[in-house]
C-alpha cells in the first residue's frame, strides 16, 4: 500500500505544479491520507512559490559518475547532490531548538534544485537539539504547581533542568524534526521520506543493499530522502575506527555519514554546511588565517585545525577527512557556511551555479597561481613599482611601446588565431569583431599613445598638492599616491591591455586584468610583453593576467584584495559588475544616454555638423548622441527640415518622443523609452519649450554622461553649462569630444559618471589618490591645549615647481 501511494507521488511532475490542490483530485486525496503514512512522505499540497533568482531549468542526465569535477564551473552539471546540514547550522545559538528561519531558506533552495530536475538528498542533524527543547519543556511542566509556589519566585527563576542524555533527546526529537521538514517541503509541493541509519546498515551487506535500493527508488519517484544517524540506539564511535580507504568508513558523525552516502549513491556533489566559511590555512580566529578557495588532497599537511563547533561531535578535521574520502570515491565536495544570515538564503544554489563559495575540493591542481595569489603578488609588486623613480616607470612604458612594434608579427599572428576562431563560431557581432581586430597601424598608434603616457608620468606619483605650516617645525603635506590594486575587466578589445597597463605603471598601481576568452591568444602575448618590460626594473608581478576559470562575479567579491574595479565593455557588462561588486568601488558608467539640445538661437551650420558627428561618427560609442532635443520654435523652420534631411541621408532611424509625435500627423515610430541607449544609427527626437525644459528633461532621462547645447546665445549657454549636472557638458561642440585622448589625457581607462573620486574621461590623474604626511619635532596634541605653550599657525606654503615631492625652503 505504501509503494502504491509513493508511486502516486512519482507520477506527479513536481517541477510543473502551478495549481492549487483543487486542480488535482488525486493529489487532494493523497494529501488527506499522507498523515497515515508509516514514513514521512507527505503530499499535502500548497501553491508553488517561485524563486525568482533561480530560473527553472532541466539538468542533463548524461554525466557518468566515477570522476569528480575538476573546476567549480562544472558543478552546474551536478545531477545527484547530497546536502549535509551540521548541528551548528540546524540548531539555535542556545542549542535548545532549531533555527527555523535558516532551515526554511535551506529547504527552499533544495526544493528549487529538486524542481529543476536534480536528485537531492539531505543528511541532517538536529534531532538531539529538537528533543532537548521538548524534554526540557516537559520536565518543567511536570513539576507540581505546589512545589513551584513553595520554592518562591527567586528559587523558581534560578531553577535548573537536569542534564539530558543525548539518546533520549534524539528519540524525543526525531519525529518532530521530520514533521518540520515535511511541513516545509510541502510548501514547495515536494515529497520527503525519512531514513535512519547506523554503522551496521553499511557493514552488513544485505542491509547496505536494502538501503541502496530504497534510496534509488525514492530518488526515482522524485522524493527527497532525509537521512540521519539513529542517535537513539547508535553506540559511541570506536576511538581507532577512522576513514581507511575507499571501501571502509566509520559512521562516527553526519560528516562521515554524508561522505559514505555520497559515494554509495554515486552522487556528483556533496555540500557540507557548517558554521565557518570553509577551510582555512590556520584556525579561523587567528588574524592571518586565510580562506582556502580550492583544497587538494596533498595539502592537508599544510593546515592547522582549530576547535570544534559549539555543537556536534565532528569538527573541521572530521569534515576534511570525510571530504577527501568522498573525493577519492568520485564525488566533488564543497564545505561552506550555512549560518551566515547574508548568504544562507542562496548558499546552496550559489555553489551549484559554480560561484566561489566556501572551499572546493579538487583532485586537479592548476599549474599557475590562484587569483587570490595573483592579487597578492600584484599588490607586492605594485608597492615596489610605486617606489621606483619616475624615470624608471617611464622607461618601462617606453620599452613596452618599443616591444609593440618589434614583436608586431607575433602579436598579429596571435590576433589572427582569435579572429579565425571568432569568425568560425559566429558568436561575435560585426562591431565586436572590429574591436577584436588588430593591425600594424593600430599597434603603431598604441606605441605613440604609450610614449605620451610615459612623458606625462614624470610628475604623477608623489606630487605635493598642498603644503601647510601647522605650527613652528610642524609641516603638513598632501601628496599623490597610487590607489592600490586595480581590476580591469574588458571585452573584445586586446588593445585595451597595453593602454591600461601603461596607465597603471605610470600611476604606480598594481593591476589585475581579466579579458574576454575571445581574445585569449592576443591577450596572452600582450601580457607577456608587458611583464618583459616590467622586468627591466624587477617589478614583473605588478601586472597580472587572470587566465583561470574565474567568474566575473567571483572576482568582484575580492574586497580584501582589490581596491578599484574598472569595467571596459558593454553597458550590460558594467551593470553586471556594479551589481556584483561587494564593497569594491566601480569606476565607470552603465549607460551613455547623451543629449544634444538645439536652442532657438542656434546656427544652422553648427547644428548640422554637431548633430551629424555626435550621432554618425561612431554610433556604438558611449559618447554618441541618443536623443536630440529641439526647441519648439524651430519645429516648422528650415533649420528643423535640414536636420531631418541630414539624418535621412545618413540613414538614421528616428523615434518620436511623446511631444514630438503629438505635433505630427504621420509620425515615425513612437519611442518606447526616453532612456534608451541605441548604440546604432537610431535616435530619439523630442520637443522642449525652453533651455530650462531641456535641462529638466536631461536630468530626468539622461545618464549624466555627456550633454551638448548648440546656441549662439552666450547667456543661455552659460546657464546650461552651470546648471546641468553631467560629467561632460559642451557648448557648440560634438559629444564625441568626451574622450581621454581628445582631452589631452593620453589614454583613458574609461568614462565615469560617478560623483565621487574621478568623473568624466579618466586618465592618469584618475588613478591616483592622496595621503597626508606630517613632519614634526616631538610635537604632541597636549602642546596645543589651553595649558600648552604652542599655537596653531595654519600657514599655506607655496609649492615649488620641479620633481614630485620637492620641498621648498622655509
Amino acid at each position: 500500500m505504501l509503494l502504491q501511494r509513493l508511486a502516486l507521488c512519482s507520477r506527479l511532475k513536481v517541477g510543473k505544479w502551478n495549481a492549487s490542490v483543487n486542480a488535482c483530485p488525486r493529489l487532494s486525496r493523497a494529501a488527506s491520507q499522507a498523515k497515515h503514512l508509516p514514513v514521512c512522505a507527505s503530499l499535502r499540497h500548497a501553491a508553488v512559490r517561485h524563486w525568482s533568482n533561480v530560473p527553472f531549468i532541466t539538468v542533463p542526465l548524461t554525466r557518468a559518475h566515477g570522476k569528480s569535477f575538476a573546476h567549480r564551473s562544472e558543478l552546474k552539471q551536478a545531477k545527484r547532490i547530497v546536502v549535509k546540514l551540521g548541528s551548528a547550522v540546524v540548531t539555535r545559538g542556545d542549542e535548545c531548538g532549531l533555527a527555523l528561519g535558516r532551515l526554511a531558506s535551506i529547504v527552499e533552495q533544495v526544493a528549487v534544485l529538486q524542481n529543476q530536475g536534480r536528485e537531492m538528498m539531505i543528511v541532517t542533524s538536529g534531532a538531539v537539539a529538537f528533543g532537548k527543547q521538548r524534554l526540557r519543556h516537559e520536565i518543567l511542566l511536570s513539576q507540581s504547581v505546589r512545589q513551584a509556589l513553595h520554592s518562591g519566585q527567586n528559587q523558581l527563576k534560578h531553577m535548573t533542568v537536569p542534564v539530558l542524555e543525548a539518546r533520549a533527546c534524539a528519540a524525543a526529537g526525531q519525529s518532530g524534526l521530520m514533521a518540520l521538514y515535511e511541513a516545509m517541503f510541502t510548501q514547495y509541493s515536494t515529497c520527503t521520506a525519512q531514513i535512519l541509519v547506523t554503522n551496521l546498515d553499511f557493514h552488513d551487506e544485505q542491509k547496505r543493499r536494502n538501503l541502496n535500493s530504497t534510496l534509488h527508488e525514492l530518488l526515482r519517484m522524485n522524493i527527497v530522502p532525509i537521512i540521519n544517524t539513529n542517535d537513539a540506539v547508535v553506540p559511541p564511535p570506536e576511538p581507532n575506527s577512522d576513514l581507511q580507504g575507499v571501501n571502509v568508513i566509520s559512521i562516527k558523525d553526519n560528516d562521515s555519514l554524508a561522505a559514505r552516502l555520497a559515494v554509495e549513491m554515486k552522487a556528483d556533489l556533496l555540500i557540507a554546511l557548517s558554521d565557518v566559511e570553509g577551510l582555512y590555512d590556520s584556525p579561523p580566529g587567528l588574524d592571518d588565517a586565510k580562506l582556502i578557495d580550492i583544497f587538494y588532497p596533498g595539502d592537508q599537511q599544510s593546515i592547522t585545525y582549530g576547535t570544534k563547533s559549539r555543537v556536534g561531535i565532528g569538527g573541521m578535521e572530521a569534515k576534511v577527512k570525510a571530504a577527501l574520502w568522498a573525493l577519492q570515491g568520485g564525488t566533488s565536495v564543497v564545505i561552506a557556511n550555512g549560518t551566515h544570515p547574508k548568504v544562507t538564503g542562496h548558499v546552496i544554489t550559489d555553489i551549484v551555479e559554480g560561484k566561489k563559495v566556501g572551499t572546493f575540493f579538487s583532485e586537479v591542481k592548476p599549474a599557475g597561481p590562484t587569483v587570490e595569489q595573483q592579487a597578492e603578488m600584484a599588490r607586492h609588486g605594485g608597492r615596489t613599482l610605486a617606489a621606483l623613480l619616475p624615470e624608471q616607470r617611464s622607461e618601462v612604458i617606453c620599452y613596452l611601446a618599443d616591444l609593440l612594434t618589434e614583436k608586431k608579427d607575433e602579436i598579429l599572428d596571435a590576433n589572427k588565431k582569435d579572429m579565425d576562431l571568432a569568425a568560425s563560431t559566429g558568436r561575435l557581432t560585426p562591431p565586436l569583431l572590429k574591436r577584436l581586430s588588430l593591425s600594424s597601424a593600430k599597434l603603431n598608434s598604441l606605441a605613440i599613445g604609450l610614449r605620451q603616457i610615459a612623458v606625462s608620468s614624470q610628475d604623477s606619483v608623489g606630487r605635493v598638492i598642498r603644503r601647510t605650516r601647522v605650527a613652528n617645525n610642524l609641516e603638513l603635506e598632501q601628496i599623490t599616491v597610487p590607489i592600490g590594486v586595480l581590476l580591469v575587466i574588458f571585452e573584445s578589445r586586446p588593445d585595451c591591455l597595453p593602454q591600461v597597463s601603461a596607465l597603471a605603471i605610470a600611476s604606480g598601481n598594481a593591476l589585475l586584468l581579466k579579458g574576454g576568452k575571445e581574445a585569449a591568444n592576443t591577450n596572452r602575448i600582450l601580457h607577456q610583453l608587458t611583464q618583459e618590460a616590467l622586468s627591466i626594473h624587477g617589478v614583473k608581478d605588478a601586472v597580472q593576467l587572470v587566465s583561470t576559470r574565474e567568474e566575473v562575479e567571483d572576482l568582484c567579491r575580492l574586497d580584501k584584495l582589490i581596491d578599484l574595479i574598472i569595467p571596459r565593455g558593454s553597458s550590460q557588462l558594467v551593470r553586471d559588475i556594479q551589481r556584483a561588486a561587494k564593497g569594491i568601488p566601480v569606476l565607470g558608467h552603465s549607460e551613455g544616454v547623451c543629449h544634444v539640445y538645439v536652442d532657438s538661437d542656434a546656427s544652422i551650420d553648427k547644428v548640422i555638423k554637431i548633430v551629424r558627428d555626435s550621432k554618425c561618427d561612431y554610433p556604438a560609442a558611449c559618447n554618441a548622441m541618443e536623443t536630440l532635443l529641439v526647441h519648439r520654435d524651430l519645429l516648422r523652420s528650415p533649420v528643423f527640415d535640414q536636420i531631418i534631411d541630414m539624418l535621412r541621408v545618413e540613414r538614421v532611424k528616428i523615434h518620436a518622443g511623446p511631444r514630438f509625435a503629438s505635433y505630427l500627423t504621420f509620425s515615425p515610430s513612437e519611442v518606447k523609452s526616453l532612456r534608451t541607449e541605441y548604440g546604432d544609427l537610431e535616435c530619439c527626437i523630442e520637443v522642449v519649450d525652453s533651455m530650462q525644459d531641456a535641462i529638466d528633461h536631461i536630468h530626468k532621462y539622461g545618464s549624466s554622461h555627456t550633454d551638448v547645447i548648440v546656441t549662439e546665445n552666450e547667456e543661455t549657454a552659460e546657464q546650461f553649462l552651470q546648471q546641468l549636472d553631467s560629467a561632460c557638458v559642451f557648448w557648440n561642440a560634438s559629444s564625441r569630444f568626451a574622450d581621454g585622448y581628445r582631452f589631452g589625457l593620453g589614454a583613458e581607462v574609461g568614462i565615469s559618471t560617478a560623483r565621487i573620486h574621478a568623473r568624466g574621461p579618466v586618465g592618469l590623474e584618475g588613478l591616483l589618490t592622496t595621503k597626508w604626511v606630517l613632519r614634526g619635532d616631538g610635537h604632541t596634541a597636549a602642546d596645543f591645549s589651553e595649558q600648552g605653550s604652542m599655537k596653531f599657525l595654519h600657514e599655506n606654503i607655496p609649492i615649488a615647481p620641479g620633481l614630485p615631492g620637492q620641498r621648498t625652503s622655509n
